[in-house]
């Protein structure tokens, strides 16, 4: 897994590349966490370049939302290949966060 990070209009876009499972989430929890401002930051965590997530990384993505939701801040997704979506649907996940069809819109999203 490899995450890269970038500023976009004030929100941080994080691009997850690989698969986030029991080896990785622990990384991926943290640089999730290490964006999470103390006031109200924004965070789009890009999917397109994810290949595979496990519960390991679906926990990660709960920590740290509620993280960021403690400090007024929020975690939006992005660009899910269908066969994660349908592990975001069945878990229920979906309905914890707002997912959008690319980085762009989450972005639009959280600057309107």
């Amino acid at each position: 897994m490899n995450i890269t990070e970038q500023s976009v209009g004030g929100v941080t876009v994080l691009r997850a590349d690989g698969r986030i499972d029991s080896g990785t989430a622990a990384a991926f929890e943290s640089a999730l966490l290490s964006v999470i401002g103390e006031n109200g930051t924004r965070i789009v965590v890009d999917m397109a370049q994810l290949s595979y997530i496990s519960s390991a990384g679906l926990r990660s993505l709960l920590v740290a939302a509620k993280a960021a939701r403690a400090r007024r801040g929020s975690i939006v997704l992005s660009a899910m290949a269908p066969h994660i979506r349908e592990m975001f649907d069945v878990s229920g996940f979906s309905s914890l966060f707002q997912i959008h069809a690319d980085a762009a819109a989450a972005v639009a999203a959280l600057e309107g």
